[in-house]
């Protein structure tokens, strides 16, 4: 048996998140006779996922859903989030290199500017449908800049942002979604109706796509956009 202050000392957590986690029935202690909980080495290998996970960026809701599916699920989870932190890391390094550029004076090179926006985008999108024909039809169109992509996209939603006055089934919202689909078209996949009412529930339901685009356009547009959508493809 070992106690939550030893479980605390063997993590590094602390007794408020590890008594948090029993709360919400992420890892559950058991209790003894005198009704003491305390957890074994099976919940300490548990605990040690969660910390992984958590280190990785998933929310406590996407760790739970992992944790209680099958091993396949769990795999595709880490090497997705895997790839998003590597591009990141490779997005420092570009920083820190272009950092050094300046210090002596060098060339500038804008390409490190690149906010992998897109990348974080066709990653999520890649675990949602990659086996789609729409999917493959992105990976083969490679006809303008990711970094001119990605600006184009957040001004679209920050467009949006400045409608939020107005319903979603007004003309110049539903507009302004045609406007979405038709970018997603020109840049990415054919974008049926089908595909953009799909995006649009991960816009709200995905919390890296909500926070994005709420980032684009205010807090609220992911919502905003998501409900313009729904009118538009019904």
């Amino acid at each position: 048996m070992i106690g939550v202050k030893e479980v605390s000392n063997i993590t590094g957590l602390t007794v408020r998140t590890i008594q948090y986690y029993d709360r919400i029935g992420l890892v559950k202690a058991k209790h003894n006779e005198k009704g003491y909980r305390f957890y074994d080495e099976k919940d300490l290998a548990r605990f040690q996922e969660i910390m992984l996970f958590r280190e990785l960026e998933f929310s406590l809701e996407e760790i739970e859903k992992i944790l209680s599916s099958d091993g396949y699920i769990k795999e595709k989870a880490l090497t997705q989030q895997i790839n998003l932190l590597t591009l990141k890391k490779q997005h420092l390094e570009d920083v820190i290199r272009l950092a050094k550029k300046m210090k002596k004076q060098e060339t500038l090179d804008f390409k490190a500017f690149n906010t992998e926006k897109i990348d974080e985008y066709a990653k999520k999108a890649k675990e949602k449908w990659g086996n789609t024909p729409q999917y493959k039809e992105y990976e083969k169109k490679e006809k303008r800049n990711a970094i001119e992509q990605a600006e184009e996209m957040m001004v679209l939603f920050e467009e949006f942002g400045k409608m939020k006055e107005l319903a979603p089934s007004d003309g110049k919202v539903q507009a302004q979604v045609k406007k979405l689909q038709d970018h997603i078209t020109q840049n990415y996949y054919n974008c049926t109706k089908e595909m953009l009412s799909n995006l649009g529930m991960m816009y709200v339901h995905d919390e890296e796509f909500r926070k994005n685009i709420d980032i684009a356009g205010g807090e609220g547009t992911a919502k905003f956009v998501a409900e313009a959508i729904m009118i538009y493809s019904t």
